[in-house]
């Protein structure tokens, strides 16, 4: 599977989320190669090669991973799987995300000052699933959102009052290498992920838990709040879930409503398919 294009230009993504649009909005009609290449401007050849450089699979195969029956598998073959991850230790295929992402939450200190004394950097970076802002303290990225076409100083002070203590400063020369690392399989090969992330410790035990599901699975938000030992809080846990300040490197995509919908996306249900399908073709 290629990888140098998943981290391709913004404006590849841009074409391939136009045309996962096109096809949600005309699912009923089955739209056909051709039909969405010409959505899209490309040749049915060059939008099938695009759609293969960015994804890894067809356009065919990966718009399976799209639809409310696929979504709904994923929950019916994942339902167990957080038990069987703490049963194994954690072997196995959930251990990969695991080794690959931790999580260390701030000092009791740091989160009842908001921060004090911290330095957060940050900068603006194009993705394959639009462009992002990811910031970083010295322990470890401390925010990943995504920007796409919103107010991105709005998501700037956004980061300031998540951390009002802190001194924040832009400098996306420093935090370039992690951006296009997250999104590369070769740039990320011996390369961990540390999170440095802010939050109570009921939503930090939610964050740690969403790290067991690995790529390709899902879970309901029952579950997952049945996993943090708070079976009864299933909005707290879908709140916490909300809360995730670190998008994908923290999975809380892949927590859908028990019936297989979706359910709501901080950054937009599109982009949920988008990534559970990009999960779907990485398992794969």
């Amino acid at each position: 599977m290629k990888t140098t294009s998943r981290a391709g230009p913004a404006g590849d993504y841009d074409r391939i989320a136009k045309a996962i649009v096109y096809i949600r909005d005309n699912i009923r009609e089955q739209p056909s190669l051709e039909q969405v290449a010409s959505h899209v401007g490309l040749s049915p050849y060059h939008f099938q090669r695009k759609f293969r450089e960015w994804a890894g699979v067809s356009p065919k195969r990966f718009l399976e991973h799209l639809t409310v029956d696929y979504a709904k598998e994923l929950i019916d073959d994942s339902a167990n799987i957080l038990d069987a991850s703490l049963e194994l230790g954690l072997s196995g295929p959930s251990r990969l995300h695991e080794q690959f992402v931790s999580i260390e939450a701030v000092t009791p200190g740091q989160y009842k000052t908001k921060g004090d004394g911290l330095e957060i950097r940050y900068g603006f970076h194009p993705g394959p699933f639009g462009r992002m802002l990811l910031a970083r303290t010295g322990r470890g990225i401390c925010a990943l959102v995504f920007v796409g076409d919103g107010d991105p100083q709005g998501e700037v002070a956004a980061l300031s009052r998540l951390w009002p203590g802190a001194r924040v400063s832009e400098d996306a020369p420093g935090t370039e290498t992690s951006a296009k690392a997250i999104f590369d399989a070769r740039q990320a090969v011996g390369q961990k992920f540390h999170l440095a992330v802010r939050g109570t410790n009921f939503q930090v035990n939610v964050w740690r838990a969403l790290l067991k599901i690995p790529p390709g699975r899902a879970i309901s938000y029952q579950q997952l709040a049945a996993h943090v030992g708070r079976p009864a809080a299933v909005r707290a846990t879908a709140n916490a879930v909300a809360a995730n300040p670190v998008a994908y490197l923290i999975p809380c995509h892949r927590v859908l409503r028990k019936t297989g919908a979706l359910g709501g996306y901080r950054w937009g249900t599109d982009r949920k398919r988008l990534l559970l399908a990009w999960d779907a073709a990485l398992a794969n």
